[in-house]
């Protein structure tokens, strides 16, 4: 076997590797806005992938349609053309509530506003998704423990929201996303309310919940250095991804 059939096979074998542990795909997938005349078409067969343990920062201009395909891939959004996998789900073929039990289940979210619940303490903001899902918090009681000690908010953890700074809020705010261990955080500009200082902090503790635990995480950030956190960057120009 000659070099150049060594290397296709080694590519051939990479694919295989790479669609067997893809747990975000996006096939042709655009979306337009607007009615009549004045549409405007966001994404125009954008096509993009992210592996199993990977850190991908979703980059572009403002405007790009960079929140809008990540509310795609979460299924907030279920109005576009093409097809979205996740965790093997074709979620344009869901039923409502078999979407719901997915998005439970499998992904976490973090937004730029932290959405909180104000009148709720920390510890029971973590807990508001699992309890939704009819957990108890005696049943996660070691993992909730174990999640404010990584996110720092275990002197915390009875505080009220009001009480907290925004980067604090947004530790917050990610606890919640990480308990259950789902199988992919999606984050929408997780620090663009944030001082520099604090962005710094959120995106190591990113960081450190992708290489220690092994978290597949998608970002949306219009900040290169926010970006450089991630495994590998996409770009999102005129409604198509390049990267």
């Amino acid at each position: 076997m000659n070099d150049e059939q060594d290397r296709d096979r080694l590519d051939k074998d990479n694919r295989e590797i790479r669609y067997m542990n893809t747990v975000i795909e996006v096939n042709n997938v655009s979306k337009t806005f607007g009615k009549g005349t004045n549409l405007n078409r966001v994404l125009d067969e954008a096509c993009m992938y992210v592996s199993e343990g990977e850190f991908v920062s979703l980059m572009g201009a403002s405007g790009s349609g960079k929140s809008t395909l990540l509310y795609l891939i979460g299924g907030l959004d279920r109005s576009f053309e093409g097809k979205i996998t996740l965790c093997g789900e074709d979620i344009g073929s869901l039923k409502e509530n078999n979407l719901s039990k997915l998005r439970l289940s499998k992904l976490g979210f973090v937004f730029q506003f932290y959405n909180l619940v104000m009148n709720l303490n920390v510890e029971d903001n973590i807990m508001l998704p699992a309890t939704i899902n009819g957990k108890k918090k005696s049943e996660l009681k070691k993992e909730l423990d174990e999640i404010l000690e990584i996110t720092g908010l275990t002197e915390k953890r009875k505080a009220m929201p009001a009480t907290l700074s925004g980067g604090q809020q947004q530790r917050v705010a990610i606890a919640r996303a990480i308990l259950g261990n789902p199988a992919v955080i999606l984050a929408d500009e997780p620090t663009g309310n944030l001082d520099s200082k604090s962005s710094q902090e959120i995106m190591e503790l990113f960081s450190k919940l992708n290489k220690e635990k092994g978290m597949t995480i998608l970002q949306v950030t219009h900040s290169e250095k926010c970006a450089s956190y991630g495994t590998r960057t996409i770009m999102l120009e005129n409604g198509k991804t390049v990267g």
